[in-house]
């Protein structure tokens, strides 16, 4: 078993209404049936359960709502009112849904959807991640159609276009570093919901000089990035942001706008013994720490660009290593 690792603290808590910053967490698993899982929930979270339909559930606490549930809208969207059948109808459609029923939950992941929390509230993932792990839950890799496994939703300190970039230019730099410590999954290489920002959007965001509006960031973004399957989704902030832009840009009816940005994480290994919650959120933490000092990442653009240029010695750098000081020493 590793060692039990905390959830740290961003340093800067404060969202731009000096509120305390709230994340969303998103988390999907397997190893469970529905009604398990919303019982378990429940009971570890001393909620109140109740459904919503056949595959959604809410549990009410004092954090604020849990949702649960099979994690494909087309399954969602199955739903037989056996009330509207004709008698002799009833009794099998009942045994086909729970035929359905077990079908779907070996071939799709569950999700647990936790309200916005507080910062400091975190630790109650963690929690529930190691109850859950203990009652038989399985890692999202473990069932046979998914598209993500965990996902972060962490309110920005601001909303300005200077510290939305911050947070974009820290996050280009150090997905290698990111993706190397997830250990992507080979099988979630052939999905589109991880893919990273083009190489040339992200020359244009790390060049020195670059200092657009907000308009203009949303602009550019959207020129080389016209779709929600970013590993890092900015269409949740910009949307949030300028609500006609994206409806009339983008056309998704999924895109939901909110004032976080939306990070994407190929697996959720609740079951192995070195996966922890913690670590993942810690590691947000590290680029939060880049993202908050502009003089310091200003400093990481630049090797980053010093990097990116043609030459037989860097050919021979690993840039992973070098984020890897970055986040552990600052240099």
């Amino acid at each position: 078993m590793s060692e039990p690792l905390a959830c740290e603290l961003p340093p800067l808590r404060r969202n731009h209404a000096g509120e305390e910053r709230r994340v969303g967490v998103e988390i999907e698993l397997s190893g469970l049936d529905y009604e398990a899982l919303v019982s378990l929930t429940a009971r570890f979270l001393e909620g109140e359960a109740h459904t919503v339909s056949r595959y959604v559930s809410k549990v009410a606490t004092g954090d604020g709502e849990y949702t649960i549930e099979l994690d494909s809208d087309p399954v969602k969207d199955l739903e037989v009112r056996e009330e509207e059948l004709p008698e002799p109808l009833r009794r099998l459609a009942g045994q086909a849904m729970d035929l359905f029923d077990a079908a779907a939950e070996r071939i799709v992941p569950l999700e647990i959807v936790a309200p916005p929390l507080p910062v400091s509230r975190l630790h109650i993932i963690e929690e529930l991640c190691e109850y859950l792990a203990r009652q038989g839950a399985l890692g999202s890799r473990h069932a046979l159609y998914y598209a993500f496994g965990l996902q972060l939703n962490p309110e920005l300190p601001g909303l300005d276009a200077g510290t939305i970039l911050r947070y974009m230019q820290a996050f280009a730099g150090l997905y290698p570093w990111l993706k190397s410590r997830h250990q992507l999954d080979i099988s979630r290489k052939f999905t589109t919901y991880i893919a990273p920002w083009p190489d040339a959007y992200v020359k244009l965001i790390m060049a020195d000089g670059y200092d657009p509006d907000l308009d203009t960031l949303i602009t550019d973004y959207i020129r080389f990035n016209p779709t929600r399957n970013r590993a890092l989704d900015m269409m949740p902030l910009f949307a949030w942001l300028r609500p006609e832009r994206i409806r009339t840009e983008i056309q998704d009816e999924r895109i939901k706008a909110r004032p976080t940005l939306h990070y994407r994480l190929p697996d959720c290994d609740l079951d192995q013994d070195a996966w922890q919650f913690a670590g993942i959120w810690n590691d947000w933490v590290a680029l939060e720490r880049l993202a908050s000092d502009p003089s310091r990442l200003a400093d990481f653009r630049a090797r980053y660009r010093e990097k990116k240029v043609f030459s037989l010695q860097n050919l021979a750098h690993d840039w992973v290593q070098e984020c890897e000081r970055w986040v552990v020493d600052g240099s």
